[in-house]
């Protein structure tokens, strides 16, 4: 019988659990529920009560209720319970974990539930599932469910939010086992929309070689990620041909990765930079007042780009440069001299020669000296023959770890 850790706080949404434990053992499962309050629950039983999830952390109960400190008392007890759910997986007692909160049981619950390994079934309903949850779900496949109504209280919106919830987790855990190939070497390749024909067709390329692909979008979360696999070890290679996030970071879009992007040794690459004539916003509206006299481009309703002036591209060049030179893994950056998205080729509405040419000479400042091979090809970032240098080169760094 597949088991599920029920993880929440019972002193305040006992209710709630109860109710999501009952759907979950209606349909055949076992359940094991995790107390994170600090206060003793008004009714129910935990299976693992709150005294063993502040002792797993180091600290007591009965104190952490009487400092009357909420943040440190989430904080202990987002401890404890990671501990408290690794235990219960390493013991093959947790199929998959499913929880229930607001920001702080939500906080609780992200914290012991991100470190379970990928394809382990994790589903937090929760207050604070719109807006940006990447601090709860970080670069994992954790999945956030809205609760609509604050959790408090049983009603005719959250008893089907809820009753959902456990029909989700019922499904995902009583699923076939998903038989995956995994004899194929992985590569990672960095795609945006202004981008896409160019690691498609790499894409493409790498596949017939027999490499194993995924594709991650440049949205701050996706370079995150890739960092991530590179920093582990998982990856062969990164066909690395869009650093947009790079502008963000930068300038103040909404798609910064952090500092970390372009830093992790583990892997081979080939880096470009694709996107990085944009910064990204949201609709039109949310673009800084600041910004409002610079060259805009409508991508959809959603997202607005704004062109990089030749200033930011001289500091993206030297970036970019500066982190690949310092990588211990081989690398290999190219430059697509006539057009480094499919809106900067000549014609287009963020052409400008000025602001490449800034790009290109930082880059090739930056990389003087350096073991960084530099490739210089007289097309756009889109013609097929750019894509198809990159993976020869990605597969050359790849086997002997030197340059076609």
């Amino acid at each position: 019988m597949s088991n599920v850790v029920l993880l929440g706080t019972l002193d305040t949404k006992s209710a709630e659990l109860d109710f999501v434990r009952s759907r979950l053992l209606a349909q055949g499962l076992s359940v094991t529920l995790i107390d994170c309050g600090v206060f003793p629950a008004a009714s129910s039983a935990a299976d693992i009560g709150r005294e063993a999830v502040a002792r797993a952390a180091g600290h007591d109960v009965e104190r952490l209720a009487a400092n009357n400190n909420r943040g440190a008392a989430v904080i202990a007890m987002a401890a404890g319970a990671e501990k408290i759910v690794a235990e219960l997986y390493r013991d093959g007692k947790l199929d998959g974990a499913l929880a229930l909160g607001g920001t702080g049981g939500t906080s609780i619950a992200a914290t012991a539930f991100r470190h379970l390994p990928f394809g382990v079934p994790k589903l937090i309903v929760s207050t604070a599932a719109s807006g940006d949850t990447s601090g709860y779900v970080g670069e994992t496949d954790l999945m956030l469910a809205p609760s609509v109504v604050d959790i408090a209280g049983l009603n005719r919106i959250s008893k089907r939010v809820l009753a959902n919830a456990a029909g989700a987790m019922a499904g995902m855990v009583a699923a076939p086992n998903l038989q995956v190939e995994d004899d194929a070497e992985l590569v990672a390749a960095s795609m945006f929309g202004v981008t896409t024909p160019c690691v498609t067709e790499g894409r493409r390329l790498l596949e017939n070689h027999g490499y194993e692909v995924l594709t991650f979008h440049m949205t701050g979360a996706g370079g995150r990620t890739l960092e991530a696999l590179v920093r582990n070890g998982m990856l062969a290679g990164v066909l690395d041909m869009t650093t947009t996030e790079l502008a963000d970071e930068l300038v103040g879009g909404v798609f910064s990765a952090g500092p970390g992007r372009l830093t992790q040794d583990g892997a081979a690459r080939v880096v470009s930079v694709g996107a990085l004539d944009m910064v990204n916003f949201g609709a039109m509206d949310t673009v800084p007042e600041r910004f409002r006299d610079r060259n805009l481009f409508v991508h959809n309703s959603s997202v607005t780009l704004m062109r990089t002036k030749p200033d930011e591209c001289a500091e993206l060049g030297c970036r970019l440069a500066s982190r690949v030179a310092t990588l211990s893994n081989p690398v290999t950056v190219m430059l697509p001299l006539a057009g480094i998205s499919a809106i900067a080729k000549p014609g287009g509405p963020f052409h400008d020669a000025v602001a490449d040419d800034a790009l290109f000479t930082a880059i090739r400042d930056g990389l003087k000296g350096s073991r960084v091979h530099l490739v210089e090809m007289d097309t756009d970032i889109n013609d097929p023959a750019f894509a198809g240098r990159a993976v020869s080169e990605l597969q050359a760094l790849m086997r002997t770890g030197t340059t076609s």
